[in-house]
């Protein structure tokens, strides 16, 4: 990010603090303006010419700047995979507590991961559970791969929509 004594171009396409579009003027007048005003004078991109600005204020610039580092980081980390745990004769409360659960974390971004554990002969009590659970979430997200059932629980992954 350019700024201030660091924008090399004569004039500039100046936008003011407010977002008012204040027209083409010179870097001098500009940087004067925005001293005058105690803000920044931030170069948005160097691609045109004149270079667009705009007069900010330093708070914002700066909550901007750690705004940018966070959701950097983020994308860097990749999406989490968070495990939710049911049983297969599930009482409808729980089943609702589980699915807003579920909703919070693919809203934040992350991945849920469901699994149903199996005692004795309940694969197919279980895979229908995932299956609706899948149907009522895709509001918010969307089933990974299919539903997998092995010998000892059935386990469903939902991603997040983008």
């Amino acid at each position: 990010m350019i700024k201030n004594e660091k924008i090399i171009a004569f004039e500039v396409l100046l936008t003011g603090v407010h977002g008012e579009d204040l027209g083409i003027v010179e870097t001098k007048e500009a940087l004067r303006l925005a001293k005058e005003l105690g803000v920044d004078l931030v170069c948005l991109s160097l691609s045109t010419s004149p270079p667009p600005c705009q007069l900010v204020s330093h708070t914002v610039l700066k909550e901007q700047s750690i705004k940018d580092k966070a959701m950097t980081k983020k994308l860097e980390k990749g999406a989490k995979v968070k495990e939710i745990r049911l049983s297969a004769y599930i009482e409808e409360h729980d089943y609702d507590t589980k699915k807003r659960q579920a909703e919070r974390i693919l809203s934040a971004g992350d991945a849920v991961q469901f699994i149903v554990k199996l005692e004795k002969r309940e694969s197919q009590e279980a895979k229908q559970l995932i299956e609706v659970l899948v149907r009522d979430l895709k509001h918010c997200g969307k089933q990974d791969k299919g539903i997998q059932v092995s010998g000892k629980q059935v386990i469903a992954v939902m991603k997040p929509l983008d």
